[in-house]
């Protein structure tokens, strides 16, 4: 779980200051050297992992306290939607409403808009739409009459909650045609994305590969996984192709340089 922890930490912020409106959460400094330890519960969506694992390296910095998690929001039965973190900046005693998301995203440089060329790599997850998503739902929610109650039990002024976004994401540029991700956090691109008829050349004929699950997506490469050989992966990138599911690889070079790569169905 450490190796998670770590992952999540070293993601860039998608990016810096304030865009499109949105203040970016300036992650507090962690000492990750003597973690304390961390359970994180199974069969949870990556997504949800991340929430688990920011609570937790909120938690132990010495600058930040989680008051509420995952608030939800309800109209009588019927449930709205729920507020990611209420925190309180220990320094100034300011409460923060963060929201967090954590993606993939590959970059499409046929698009002009460098907010419209991002998307997941299935094509399903765009940028732009969580956005608008953040912007027209979830931010909003704060001043929702439901939650007047923990207002009051924890002397809270809703109207004084600074909202910030924590949005880190891993960004997969083409292999060839790199481009220009500006107003966006360059710091964020961390590898690459080929069609499949590109994978299947001999450009990558020498290196060795792995296909990592879903909860290994945030870590860096590593040698202790079982490598394969391009002949052997090609079987397996196929079938993805075939379900149309785009996974990620991680390639080690002749060189030894370890990289990470989406091949796409589309």
């Amino acid at each position: 779980m450490n190796a998670l922890l770590n992952g999540f930490y070293e993601t860039a912020p998608l990016w810096k200051n304030q865009q499109f409106g949105l203040k970016q959460f300036v992650f507090p400094e962690v000492d990750l050297s003597n973690p304390e330890p961390f359970e994180l519960p199974t069969n949870l969506r990556l997504g949800h992992q991340m929430e688990h694992v920011f609570k937790h390296l909120v938690s132990i910095s010495s600058t930040h306290e989680v008051i509420f998690s995952n608030l939800l929001i309800e109209e009588g039965k019927i449930r709205v939607g729920e507020l990611d973190f209420i925190l309180k900046d220990v320094l100034n005693g300011m409460h923060l409403h963060v929201e967090l998301a954590y993606k993939f995203y590959i970059i499409n440089p046929e698009i002009s808009e460098p907010i419209y060329r991002l998307m997941g790599p299935n094509k399903r997850d765009m940028f732009y739409t969580k956005l608008d998503k953040l912007k027209e739902k979830q931010l909003p929610l704060l001043h929702h009459e439901s939650l007047l109650p923990y207002w009051k039990s924890h002397d809270i002024n809703p109207f004084e909650i600074n909202q910030q976004c924590c949005f880190k994401a891993q960004l997969f540029e083409p292999y060839v045609n790199k481009s220009s991700i500006r107003p966006l956090n360059g710091d964020c691109i961390v590898g690459n994305w080929v069609r499949f008829d590109e994978f299947n050349s001999k450009e990558f004929g020498l290196a060795q590969f792995y296909i990592p699950h879903k909860t290994e997506w945030v870590l860096k490469p590593h040698q202790a996984v079982d490598w394969k050989s391009h002949f052997e992966i090609l079987m397996e990138v196929n079938l993805h192709m075939i379900k149309e599911n785009s996974p990620m690889l991680w390639i080690k070079h002749a060189s030894g340089e370890m990289t990470k790569l989406f091949v796409v169905w589309w």
